[in-house]
């Protein structure tokens, strides 16, 4: 019998711009961006799925998104807005469960085991809530759903926007090993470059190494980044 699932990690999609396209639906369909104005070295805080399509992603400065697509609309962002729909959301989590992590305005972690009797299997609870989100706020969540919480983040994020995954703990060696190591928590640039420098790119070369081999280069959080490559994440 396989483990069970009991993890889920909600993601809103384009969280800040969707809920400005949400208020004003004359904007549907544009590359929207919320962020500072480029003549005051502005940044961009979120951007809609059209204008990710011109390569438009949060951080970048304003300047180069608008390089990249002159018709961008550019909306000031409005926290307190954003912090009350949040609030919304996540009220909506806290009716399937107690334990709900934020890792932001728009993203958590839910622990649904216990659950069961009352809202349904994970995959059930999951459904529900998104659908609860839809038709109280009508914003759109990526939902995933795992074992563990790395699975589980790495599940919202493979069929955004608007997406569904499910990963079971059989599942879990056939979906990491061709993904790149970047998609490990705490491996960013540096380490990245130096796992490369290795001839390791993916997350199968990765838990494809001795643990203390991994350990014995990066330290501590070696041991870690080789047990996330596993699934492993207590």
């Amino acid at each position: 019998m396989s483990e069970p699932l009991t993890i889920l990690h909600v993601d809103m999609d384009a969280f800040y711009a969707s809920v400005e396209i949400r208020d004003a639906p004359e904007l549907a369909g544009l590359p929207v961006v919320v962020g500072g104005r480029s003549d005051s070295r502005g940044v961009i805080s979120a951007a809609s799925y059209e204008a990710r399509a011109f390569g438009i992603h949060s951080a970048m400065p304003t300047s180069v998104a608008e390089r990249l697509c002159p018709d961008l609309v550019l909306l000031s962002p409005s926290f307190e807005k954003y912090t009350r729909v949040s609030r919304q959301i996540m009220s909506i989590f806290r009716r399937y469960t107690p334990i709900v992590e934020p890792l932001s305005l728009d993203e958590a972690f839910l622990d649904v085991s216990g659950c069961e009797l009352l809202h349904g299997d994970a995959v059930q609870i999951g459904h529900s809530i998104r659908r609860d989100i839809l038709k109280e706020t009508s914003l759109v969540a990526s939902m995933g759903v795992a074992p563990t919480k790395f699975i589980a983040k790495l599940a919202s994020d493979l069929d955004k926007p608007d997406g569904f995954r499910v990963i079971e703990r059989d599942e879990v060696r056939k979906v990491l090993d061709p993904l790149p190591v970047s998609k490990i928590f705490g491996v960013g640039r540096s380490t990245a470059k130096r796992l490369a420098s290795l001839g390791i790119h993916t997350i199968g070369e990765l838990a494809g190494l001795e643990r203390e081999d991994v350990a014995e280069r990066f330290g501590s959080s070696g041991a870690w980044i080789h047990d996330l490559a596993h699934g492993i994440d207590p």
